[in-house]
């Protein structure tokens, strides 16, 4: 007779003495030899569920992905999207296109000013709103993707505006923040910056671009004196003010 349980399993069949009213513990796992593999795959699998699902928790949380506004999920009208503010590098982003009915994508401004939208690729996105962007995205979408693409984009985080470097004759030299929420010339600048010194020239102010190396002229006399406001270039981050001293002081 045998009397070992694993050793009666195996040469009788499967069928498994009893001891008292239960079988051995070790007799009944190894009754499920052929079915290891498959709990095994299954175990990893849900292992592998949670791991991710924790790890996606642990990003949102410091930062580095974002939930799109309850605003863009549920809007569907192009026509509600906001249409004052503009976008500058840094602003942060979603888009969905209502047809897809997929959950909104991020987007994110680069410092060139610019959005990767999928299919299209990079659309130039500094200084619209999001309404402008979105019928700018709109266009190409249906020219090639859809017959009809209802874009949604709405401002999840705004970026940082910036900051522009004041030289020369103005009473307080070096960095100064840009404000959110207003559109700051090169005069405002100077104002922020204490105004002019005494020996400054103020018909020959000049703004340099950072981004283009551009450099212009501009007359903050006529601005000021004469309300030549248009004459006044909206500066941009990084952007360098450069004050001269007139040649001749008096």
């Amino acid at each position: 007779m045998i009397s070992d349980p694993i050793e009666q399993l195996r040469k009788g069949g499967g069928k498994v003495e009893r001891h008292g009213s239960r079988p051995s513990r070790c007799v009944v796992w190894e009754s499920w030899r052929p079915c290891r593999p498959i709990l095994m795959f299954l175990f990893c699998a849900v292992l592998q569920s949670l791991c991710e699902r924790v790890s996606g928790q642990s990003i949102r949380s410091h930062g580095q992905n974002y939930a799109p506004t309850s605003a863009i999920e549920n809007t569907t009208s192009m026509e509600v999207l906001d249409d004052k503010r503009p976008l500058r590098a840094g602003d942060r982003l979603s888009m969905r296109v209502v047809e897809d009915r997929k959950a909104p994508m991020p987007l994110v401004v680069t410092d060139s000013g610019e959005v990767e939208v999928p299919l299209i690729g990079r659309v130039m996105a500094k200084g619209k709103t999001c309404k402008q962007l979105a019928y700018l995205i709109k266009g190409p979408l249906e020219r090639e993707y859809y017959y009809k693409a209802t874009v949604i984009i709405g401002l999840d985080v705004e970026g940082r505006p910036g900051r522009v470097y004041l030289t020369g004759q103005v009473h307080s030299q070096g960095p100064i923040e840009i404000p959110p929420d207003e559109t700051f010339t090169v005069s405002r600048a100077i104002i922020k910056a204490g105004g002019f010194a005494d020996f400054a020239n103020k018909r020959k102010v000049k703004l340099v671009r950072k981004n283009s190396s551009q450099t212009i002229i501009v007359d903050v006399d006529a601005i000021v004196r004469k309300g030549r406001f248009d004459k006044d270039p909206t500066v941009e981050p990084e952007d360098t003010i450069i004050v001269p001293e007139r040649l001749i002081n008096f």
